[in-house]
């Protein structure tokens, strides 16, 4: 896989009571990540049907890239407010492209 883009899902779901409030600290992580050395792509989106459930759709470089995306600054301050916000611990998933 090296040399290859990781893609990464990442599932996070908000209390019925937080939707607005977490879909902010969702959205403040999507301009300094797409900054970040690394990003290929970086989307946020979120369930027409079910407003509490947001996936973002990521694309890097490396394993190494998002391992520094993991530990910067605006990805650790979000998850600490998001903390109190979340149904469960978010689903993060890192898939390789099969040929």
């Amino acid at each position: 896989m090296s040399g290859e883009v990781v893609r990464v899902i990442a599932r996070i779901t908000a209390q019925l009571d937080k939707v607005e409030e977490l879909k902010s600290v969702l959205l403040g992580l999507v301009e300094p990540t797409r900054l970040e050395k690394g990003c290929v792509s970086y989307q946020l989106v979120q369930d027409k049907t079910d407003l509490a459930e947001f996936v973002f759709i990521e694309e890097w470089s490396s394993d190494s890239a998002i391992d520094v995306h993991m530990t910067s600054s605006h990805v650790q301050d979000a998850f600490l407010k998001a903390q109190s916000l979340l149904v469960k611990a978010p689903d993060i998933r890192k898939y390789g492209v099969l040929r």
